[in-house]
């Protein structure tokens, strides 16, 4: 009998390790979650992406620097990345510039995605490439004037997937791939201030749904989230429910983070309630 229960559970075992995530899962994983690649590359209905054109370019931003829609970024080879190599698309998201070496307007967040593991980024790249091609041509790019991307300090250099065993370490790595500093620090003259500003919200964000503005998410008590507990921290984050109960509005992705792992999401907690409070 305990011959049997032993060979029962080495064979549970190597089934378990046999089903493990694969590089699609995990790139599709972070792109449909934290990432919310689709909030922005999708067309908005409103207020959700319209059905059947997931990725294939959505929302316009009409600011000084640039005229802007975001890219369709499905595998068609005419309106599309189809014709883009791996190469390519980790240039893109590791420096802001295309392939005909053009750099991309500053609202892409590539100045977040310095800090991705290369594991990771291979899976991201992974499934972008699995993403059924939509043709749909975006208008084309307006640059004003020079506007780079700022890195978000912290990113400047791939995390190592052992970094991640760390549990505040992980939260800074999912918010900052999740770019979440970058809607919810403000930039009055185009430019964040993270050394004083971080957090402290009041970007503004016109669209579908009227204008929204970002919320201080620092850990001040009076202003912030410091007085919030995890569970209502996580409510907001994934229902999009606040902690008096008010509904929020997009561009915040709560229909994304909703996917996430409750480890992912208690890290990312465990790791705003280290952000200094900003009044």
């Amino acid at each position: 009998m305990l011959r049997v229960a032993t060979i029962s559970i080495a064979a549970i075992l190597i089934a378990g390790a046999a089903r493990a995530e694969t590089p699609v899962e995990r790139g599709g994983y972070l792109v449909n979650t934290i990432m919310t690649c689709a909030n922005c590359h999708s067309p908005k209905g409103p207020p959700d992406a319209v059905a059947g054109k997931d990725f294939s370019g959505g929302l316009s931003w009409d600011v000084p620097p640039f005229k802007v829609t975001a890219s369709n970024i499905t595998q068609d080879k005419d309106t599309g990345i189809g014709n883009w190599s791996a190469a390519d698309i980790k240039k893109l998201l590791r420096t802001g510039v295309r392939p005909n070496g053009i750099a991309i307007a500053s609202i892409m967040p590539t100045g977040f995605y310095g800090i991705i593991t290369d594991s990771d980024m291979d899976a991201i790249v992974a499934y972008v490439r699995t993403i059924k091609p939509v043709n749909n041509k975006v208008p084309d790019p307006v640059y004003r004037m020079a506007a780079p991307p700022q890195v978000f300090p912290g990113a400047e250099q791939p995390y190592t997937p052992a970094m991640l065993d760390d549990k505040l370490k992980r939260g800074f790595y999912l918010a900052t791939i999740g770019h979440c500093m970058e809607c919810h620090t403000p930039a009055p003259k185009g430019s964040h201030d993270w050394a004083n500003d971080i957090g402290r919200g009041g970007f503004e964000f016109p669209g579908p749904w009227g204008v929204s503005v970002s919320r201080n998410i620092t850990s001040s008590k009076s202003k912030g989230i410091g007085d919030w507990t995890d569970a209502e921290i996580k409510r907001a984050i994934t229902q999009g429910i606040d902690k008096d109960g008010n509904h929020l509005k997009p561009p915040m992705g709560f229909g994304y983070y909703a996917h996430m792992t409750d480890a992912d999401l208690d890290a990312v907690i465990a790791w705003l309630r280290t952000v200094p409070p900003k009044e």
